[in-house]
């Protein structure tokens, strides 16, 4: 029997509102004031109405390839290769409903150009909270595993953070900061969950995503960005082609890559070695731009070359890539 609307309808409104404030306490609470709720309206599901007041994991969730096309191509400058991959890679195995393996993709290049920006832009479109999700894991290299002596507990403490927290939300995104500064051997503790297994141990691993941002290899791609601006060819004419195995073979061959002759490598469990290229003056001042914009200050070409000017350039004579790219903006516009 269905319950007059209008005794429902406020019951209802009650225990919602009941809801929305031990929401703070405990998910069990929660629950039963949802529950509640969700059987007096009989609209919701009751993990629908949960959903709304707690994070919950939407592995199954589509990605809006529109939006993040929207997002990359809007605030990321100079990075036609990112913007080009990480579309294409994410879009793709987020429309596969069986992936074989983890998407595991490897940024690099030098500071400043992009790769923690990116991994951002990526964490907000799989998941609302983005970097603050329950789902999201950042791990640091010299905050997370500073003390080469305890390799072997670190591999550890990683296999049981990572199998716990893929068992808790299958569509979970890790990000590892720092590869290169990252002890050899580390990294290859997750090898047998990025590989093509099922399951281990009752476990599938295949719709978690891991991401490495990485300095390592940002002299190689200065060089192949530096031929082609000598050769008087475009930056946009960079393919991935051009700088893919390069970087790869590069990365495994550095004892500072975090991937010094790793597994990883070795068993082609990267998906995409993605280059960051080196950016120029006029990308400079796109960032700048784009920082006025989000602090809601006025924009002022002025002080926006200005502070582009600020910035030192390489190489030695033609002075064409920012040293820190991006890097110092904001703290540099501070003093305007």
């Amino acid at each position: 029997m269905r319950l007059d609307p209008r005794l429902g309808g406020a019951a209802a409104l009650r225990l919602l509102l009941a809801a929305h404030v031990v929401a703070a306490f405990e998910p069990i609470t929660v629950g039963i004031a949802i529950g509640a709720a969700s059987a007096l309206t009989g609209y919701l599901s009751y993990k629908d109405l949960y959903c709304r007041f707690a994070e919950c994991c939407r592995s199954e969730r589509p990605l809006n390839a529109s939006a993040l096309k929207q997002d990359l191509e809007e605030k990321l400058f100079g990075q036609h290769l990112a913007t080009e991959v990480i579309l294409k890679a994410l879009t793709g195995f987020k429309n596969n409903k069986n992936p074989k393996k983890p998407l595991t993709l490897s940024l690099h290049g030098w500071a400043g150009t992009g790769k923690n920006f990116v991994s951002q832009i990526v964490a907000e479109n799989l998941h609302p909270k983005g970097l603050k999700s329950n789902f999201v894991h950042l791990f640091v290299s010299t905050l997370h595993f500073p003390h080469e002596q305890h390799i072997k507990l670190y591999q550890d403490q990683l296999q049981r953070w990572i199998r716990g927290n893929v068992s808790a939300c299958a569509g979970s995104v890790f990000i590892f900061d720092e590869m290169d500064k990252l002890h050899p051997g580390v990294i290859d503790a997750i090898k047998p969950f990025l590989d093509y297994y099922e399951q281990i141990d009752g476990v599938s691993y295949r719709k978690a995503i891991f991401i490495f941002l990485s300095n390592a290899g940002g002299d190689l791609i200065t060089k192949t960005a530096l031929d082609f601006w000598r050769a008087g060819r475009k930056r946009e004419d960079i393919q991935l082609k051009d700088l893919e195995a390069v970087l790869s073979v590069g990365v495994f061959n550095n004892k500072h890559s975090g991937l010094w002759h790793s597994g990883l490598i070795d068993r082609n469990l990267i998906d995409y070695f993605i280059p960051f290229l080196p950016l120029e003056y006029r990308h400079v001042k796109m960032c700048v731009r784009a920082e006025m914009k989000a602090r809601g200050s006025a924009i002022d070409e002025d002080i926006i070359t200005r502070v582009a000017e600020e910035m030192t350039f390489f190489p030695k004579d033609e002075k064409i890539y920012s040293d820190k790219g991006c890097k110092t903006v904001q703290s540099r516009l501070d003093f305007y």
